[in-house]
């Protein structure tokens, strides 16, 4: 699978980038690597929050579900952040990114109120 995708508002740290490209990673269902279209250097890994974390429930802010057009959780595509290191994987659950799986536009979103961690550890089980 390969899809584009168009962030509505730059991801925080990687501004002015909008385009992205996400595309799957061989032999790792759920796992994909968002690219930069404007800058191949830039790339990040994300995952499926709906394969991988089943338990994650974000709620996003009603303001973020009209500027992404979503109007149920079916609309909706929830990506992690995956930073892999030296001693396991680390997701970011507090700013998850935000799919229209429809159209493709997407954000990443500060969960406010909400108790994600910002680092949790990937289990091997996930």
């Amino acid at each position: 699978m390969s899809a584009s995708l168009t962030f509505v508002t730059p991801p925080p740290g990687l501004e002015p980038l909008r385009d992205f490209t996400l595309t799957d990673i061989e032999g790792a269902s759920g796992l994909y690597s968002l690219r930069a279209v404007d800058d191949d250097g830039i790339r990040l890994f994300v995952i499926d929050a709906a394969l991988y974390l089943p338990d994650y429930t974000p709620v996003i802010s009603d303001e973020q579900s009209v500027a992404l057009d979503v109007k149920t959780s079916e609309d909706a595509m929830v990506l992690v952040v995956a930073n892999p290191g030296e001693s396991g994987t680390s997701m970011n659950l507090m700013a998850p990114i935000v799919v229209n799986a429809k159209t493709g536009a997407c954000a990443q979103v500060i969960l406010e109120g909400q108790d994600w961690p910002l680092r949790a550890e990937l289990s091997r089980s996930a």
